[in-house]
């Protein structure tokens, strides 16, 4: 066997022994939540759980090379929040006084990022504000397909394409993959 064969073997084998604190937590909460009480013996039983699912099922390294920036995520957050409640209205609205020519549309999005967190973000973002729903993603391309309720003009699905656009940037400026960070600054740096 040659010496690359056996490093890749030995890292194999030791990333199926590691198990990942992150993924403990996320699925202890995930746990917790679906649970439904909120004890402390559910909480040590989701991280019993999780501890031993990733020790018989271990996953893949998880890399989540991400700078968290606070105000980037209040920003986020706060807009994130309006959008909710005012897509909420409009669709309270929709229901309640349906018109005749109510048309629905389904938009193609191409994200600007190739990413898979800052796609699976938006695409979250995006279905979680009512009158959007992500009926399709293509990673290879990272562009959404969206199911829209009440478009009726052309302009109106150029905002849509604006809105996740918008939404894509507030996720990098909140969440910026490191690579993106270093790529600045190198730029920066040779100016």
């Amino acid at each position: 066997m040659n010496a690359t064969r056996i490093k890749v073997r030995r890292a194999t084998q030791r990333a199926r022994r590691h198990v990942q604190w992150q993924m403990v937590l996320w699925l202890t909460l995930v746990w917790w939540v679906l649970w439904g009480t909120w004890s402390l013996m559910s909480l040590v039983g989701g991280a019993l759980i999780s501890t031993s699912l990733l020790l018989l099922f271990p996953l893949p390294p998880l890399d989540l090379a991400i700078r968290i920036r606070p105000w980037g995520v209040v920003v986020l957050v706060a807009r994130f929040l309006w959008d909710v409640v005012v897509a909420s209205l409009q669709v309270a609205a929709a229901v309640l006084r349906p018109r005749p020519d109510l048309r629905n549309a389904i938009v193609k999005v191409p994200l600007h990022t190739d990413s898979d967190l800052v796609l699976v973000l938006v695409a979250e973002l995006v279905s979680l504000v009512p009158g959007t729903v992500v009926v399709e993603v293509r990673r290879s391309t990272s562009t959404l397909y969206l199911h829209v309720l009440d478009l009726t003009s052309p302009e109106q699905v150029e905002d849509v394409r604006r809105n996740v656009w918008a939404q894509e940037k507030r996720v990098l400026d909140a969440l910026a993959p490191v690579a993106l960070d270093d790529s600045a600054k190198e730029k920066g740096a040779g100016s």
